[in-house]
């Protein structure tokens, strides 16, 4: 064999090298591309994670209270039903201490509302509102020609917030038109 033409075998291997080489370059590149991808996927995850951890932790802190809360607002509406109880009972009028008995109702009554918003426990207001369904639960309907058609009436029972969300909705007797018997029969015998 002549020098020419191992120059040209050692050449050609080399060539041959050559593309070999670049495809392993080419795929650790691409590995390392795949590796740096999954990194950014992996701590996305991760922080997304933590995000909903810090939200489940903050609801947990805010609500956790929800079911003793609501629970507690039976002791207030017991309180407010026993000193209704008392003021229409005809033999306790003849008490002469009916009057601090009453008091003490009251003091503690008003300690326990003081204790509901220190703990942001609110009542929802009804007096003069229309009926909204996210805050108010319609008991009745009353025909009333002086007030407009959802206009709340009588509050029954008071409903409560907490916070943001709602405790327990207000229970109310809502005003609706009066209706005229012609107009009762008609809707009647379309609805058959």
């Amino acid at each position: 064999m002549d020098k020419n033409d191992q120059k040209n075998n050692d050449s050609s291997e080399k060539n041959d090298e050559t593309p070999q080489m670049l495809k392993e370059e080419k795929s650790l590149e691409e590995k390392l591309k795949e590796t740096d991808e999954k990194l950014l996927r992996s701590l996305a995850e991760i922080e997304n994670q933590r995000r909903r951890f810090e939200k489940e932790i903050k609801d947990a802190f805010e609500f956790g209270s929800f079911n003793f809360a609501k629970e507690s607002l039976v002791i207030l509406d017991n309180l407010q039903r026993a000193k209704t109880a008392i003021k229409n009972d005809e033999i306790l009028k003849e008490n002469k201490d009916l009057d601090k008995f009453l008091e003490n109702i009251t003091i503690i009554e008003k300690d326990l509302i003081n204790i509901f918003e220190k703990n942001r426990i609110k009542k929802i207001k009804t007096k003069n509102l229309k009926f909204d369904p996210n805050l108010h639960q319609a008991m009745s309907e009353v025909e009333d020609e002086n007030k407009d058609t959802g206009s709340i009436l009588e509050e029954i029972q008071p409903g409560y917030m907490l916070g943001e969300r709602l405790l327990r909705p207000s229970l109310v007797s809502v005003a609706k038109k009066k209706t005229h018997k012609t107009e009762e029969n008609n809707q009647k015998k379309e609805g058959k």
